[in-house]
C-alpha cells in the first residue's frame, strides 16, 4: 500500500521508498525515510501528514512512491 492510498486520521510505519536518490533527499529534508512512523491528517489533493511533531505536506506524485503499512 501506498502512503496515497490512505484516508485521512490514519496512522502507518513508511516501509520503504521507490525513486531515485533526489526523492529520497527531498523526503528525507522533510523527516520521512524508511522506518519513519506518521499519521495523515488530510489526503484531499496534497497530502498532509504529521510527523515527530511536524506536520508535512507532499505532493500525490510523491506520495505514490512511498511504501507504508498500517498500523
Amino acid at each position: 500500500m501506498t502512503l496515497k492510498q490512505l484516508d485521512g486520521d490514519q496512522k502507518a510505519r513508511v516501509i520503504s521508498i521507490t525513486g531515485g536518490s533526489k526523492l529520497r533527499q527531498k523526503l528525507a529534508l522533510r523527516g520521512i525515510s524508511e522506518g519513519t512512523s506518521l499519521k495523515v491528517i488530510s489526503s484531499r489533493g496534497p497530502i498532509t501528514i504529521k510527523l515527530n511533531g511536524n506536520t508535512v505536506t507532499i505532493g500525490r506524485g510523491m506520495a505514490k512512491k512511498i511504501k507504508v503499512r498500517k498500523i
